[in-house]
């Protein structure tokens, strides 16, 4: 039994309904028809905004933030945000209103509607650290303190009823130092504040326990580390090369924000390898992946170009147009083939399915990379569907909000408002974005500082791309600013559409 958040209405006019949580996700409240929680937009709500505040979920985590509504959000009585009056929605938008974890039987109140935070986690056996069917229980745990399962409490009465042994510390699966006020409530592993800032230290140790024959993590026994190639918030990539054969490859760690049970772990392996049946020249070709100690690691190709992202730096911060259109071009070819590729997944109770395509989610310039020279450069589409994947999993943490969060800079409005959403079009909406950034240098939409960038996607249209770069010929500036339309939806919901439309601006 997953841990779950309830939100349940307490005051108002829609006392009684309730709002359950099991996966990670954000949620929109507010008025507004594309909220995720949208409260009636009549007279007895008209004091909640229409984007009142964000609730990013990840059972058992919650947390809120005001978008700097007008009349506020109070948790427990106490004000968390609100703008000033006089203060347009925008200004309020670009104060730096806090945030705040929520807990089991905090009251949350927007206006006149009051809800009631219920969390839910399931209980573990003291003895064998097994999950108690039935057992999911406020985050305070029993009354009666640590509990056995009815095995080994059958064992302990055939053992003199031995008392029930009292909770375990937690300890880092790396550094072995107490971590029990660090890990929360979440199970399973667990790498502390400290480790998680050396990734190179954490993929040492684990080498050396694959080479002392480790038979968890034979997929990395081979290899040895030559440098770095990148970091980014939620682990490192370094070049590898295999003592054997002496092929380099990317050995991509991936360090999570929470403790990682089995099931979590189970449910981001699997997603994770069904990327692996992905080929094509088009796409970073994930060859193996595994856990241990609370850390996934992966190999895949190695791109000795580098990313776009690095490539822009280089370049003065954008492209000319003939690169920026070869290389989104490789990209949408690689898209194409995604999103019809038969694949096989893994229900959650345990049969298959089958389905037809791969939605990537977080595509980037700093997701494309380039291997090869002249006219036999490759651009190369990486972390397909591990992004995904992860917060699927609930091991990001808290994803929209905090400092390991991610930012929608390349996100249409329909991810912000739906996190959920994972049709092929968001990656067509991100393709097209990065063909704007590659080309003007600047985001689809302005990010001022101090505002909060998921407003920022939720209310404001994109700059037209001929605003920034008047060179742009028209015709390929019409297609572009089509291609990021997303208010009512994404016009190019297939990439070799998007492709054709390029092609034939020019």
């Amino acid at each position: 039994m997953p841990a779950t958040v309830s939100l349940k209405i307490v005051e108002g006019p829609l006392t009684g309904k309730t709002f359950r949580f099991e996966d990670c996700t954000t949620c929109i409240v507010g008025r507004s028809p594309d909220c995720t929680l949208r409260l009636p937009d009549d007279a007895a709500h008209r004091k909640i905004s229409r984007h009142h505040c964000l609730l990013d979920i990840n059972p058992p985590d919650i947390r809120i933030r005001d978008f700097g509504s007008l009349n506020g959000t109070y948790v427990n009585g106490k004000r968390i945000g609100r703008r000033d009056r006089g203060q347009t929605p925008r200004e309020g938008a670009r104060a730096a209103f806090p945030q705040h974890d929520l807990g089991h039987g905090d009251v949350v109140k927007l206006a006149d509607t009051v809800l009631k935070v219920e969390i839910r986690v399931p209980v573990t056996c003291a003895e064998c650290g097994r999950e108690i069917p039935g057992s999911a229980l406020p985050p305070a745990g029993p009354a009666g303190g640590p509990r056995r399962c009815d095995e080994c409490a059958k064992k302990a009465r055939a053992a003199e009823k031995k008392p029930v042994p009292g909770p375990r510390s937690r300890t880092c699966a790396v550094c072995g130092k107490d971590v029990s006020g660090e890990a929360g409530e979440r199970k399973g592993e667990f790498i502390c504040a400290d480790c998680k800032k050396d990734p190179f230290k954490i993929i040492q140790y684990l080498l050396a326990k694959a080479g002392k024959g480790d038979r968890n993590i034979p997929e990395i026994r081979e290899y040895a580390i030559e440098r770095e190639l990148g970091r980014g918030g939620m682990g490192a990539v370094y070049l590898a090369r295999h003592k054997l054969t002496g092929t380099q490859v990317a050995l991509k760690v991936m360090l999570p924000q929470v403790a990682v049970d089995k099931r979590a772990e189970q449910v981001f392996l699997r997603e994770a390898r069904v990327t692996k049946a992905l080929k094509h020249p088009n796409i970073v070709q994930l060859h193996d992946s595994g856990c241990s100690d609370g850390t996934f690691f992966f190999t895949l190709d190695y791109c000795d170009g580098g990313s776009v992202d690095r490539l822009m730096a280089e370049r003065g911060g954008r492209l000319p147009l003939n690169e920026a259109m070869e290389i989104i071009h490789q990209c949408l070819d690689g898209l194409a083939y995604a999103q019809d590729v038969p694949v096989t997944t893994k229900k959650k109770d345990g049969g298959f399915k089958r389905k037809k395509g791969l939605v990537h989610r977080d595509l980037k310039p700093a997701n494309i990379f380039l291997t090869g020279q002249g006219s036999e450069r490759l651009a190369k589409i990486a972390d397909f569907g591990l992004a995904k994947a992860f917060r699927t999993a609930g091991l990001s943490g808290l994803t929209a909000t905090g400092t390991a969060a991610g930012s929608p800079w390349f996100m249409p409005r329909q991810q912000v408002v739906n996190f959920k959403y994972a049709k092929p079009e968001v990656d067509v909406w991100a393709a097209a974005a990065c063909l704007y950034n590659m080309l003007t240098g600047a985001f689809p939409r302005n990010f001022p500082a101090g505002r909060d960038p998921w407003l920022v996607v939720l209310q404001d249209p994109v700059v037209p791309i001929e605003q920034r770069l008047p060179s742009v010929p028209p015709g390929l500036a019409k297609v572009i600013n089509q291609a990021l339309m997303d208010r009512t939806g994404i016009p190019f919901q297939k990439a070799a559409k998007f492709k054709k439309a390029l092609k034939n601006a020019l």
